[in-house]
Parts: structure tokens; C-alpha cells; sequence
């Protein structure tokens, strides 16, 4: 895992400011993870459950909560493709949901770096197979389309 680190300006390149960004969730601190995004960051997620938002105070707002309900929170990277100030990291996510339910889940995040800090995300990933696995009824209700 990388350690993350922060500042503005620094001199990371965009994928070790990726590889930073993504470790930084591991550590729950909002501030560090806050600290990797510009202030008018898009965090744009294309999961019918993931919840965009625009803006770093925005962004900020809605982190504890969501680190509250990923309990023990990792992403695995399993590689990066970077071109210029695009950075695409496939990933493994794991956690326990709601600190009850462990899951497993992997996906794709596409961002663009600008001076050192992420000024966009879009997270790819399918909720379907992250409710199979955190909830009965969910997973019992998705086996009669053929997901499991």
C-alpha cells in the first residue's frame, strides 16, 4: 500500500497523487483525503448507489458519513494507466458495511490532476454485486436476474 502523504503543489506526479488519494481512505482521516482534491473537485460516480457531489466543501460534507458506514475501508490497486494529467486506476474495494456486513468489490476510477491535486473522479463500479453481498433480500431479490 502507499502511503499517503499531502500538500499542495508538491511535487507528485498525477499517478502518485492517485496512488496517495486512494490510500489516503485506509487511514479515515477526512482531512488527508479532502487535502488530495481541488476546491471545485467533481466527484461523479456512475453506480446507481454512488452519490456524486461538486465541490471540495461538498465533498468534505458527506465523507464522514460515508467512511462511518465503510468500516475498515482499503482500495487495493491493481494497476494504473496514466497519460499526462489522466489517471485510470483499477481497484479492489473492501470494507465492512455498516461495520457488520464484510464486502468486496472492484472498479475502475478515471481522474484528472491538475498542480498536484484531483480536480475530477468518476468511479465505476457495480452496486449490484455490492448489495449481494451486504444484504439477504438484496441478493435474493437480484439471483432471479442472474446475479450472484
Amino acid at each position: 500500500m502507499t502511503t499517503p502523504t499531502s500538500g499542495p503543489g508538491d511535487d507528485r506526479t498525477p499517478e502518485q497523487t492517485v496512488r496517495s488519494y486512494l490510500a489516503a481512505f485506509a487511514t479515515g482521516d477526512v482531512d488527508l483525503i479532502v487535502d488530495h482534491v481541488t476546491e471545485d473537485f467533481v466527484n461523479e460516480h456512475t453506480a446507481a448507489l454512488g452519490l456524486g457531489s461538486v465541490g471540495q466543501a461538498a465533498y468534505r460534507e458527506r465523507l464522514p458519513t460515508f467512511l462511518a458506514d465503510m468500516v475498515d475501508l482499503r482500495y487495493e490497486v491493481e494497476a494504473v494507466v496514466a497519460d499526462g494529467d489522466q489517471v485510470v486506476a483499477f481497484y479492489t474495494m473492501s470494507a465492512r458495511w455498516q461495520g457488520d456486513a464484510p464486502f468486496s468489490v472492484r472498479g475502475v476510477q478515471r481522474f484528472v490532476v491538475a498542480n498536484g491535486r484531483i480536480s475530477h473522479r468518476t468511479d465505476y463500479w457495480d452496486s449490484a454485486v455490492f448489495l449481494t453481498q451486504v444484504s439477504t433480500e438484496a441478493a435474493e431479490a437480484l439471483a432471479r436476474f442472474g446475479v450472484s
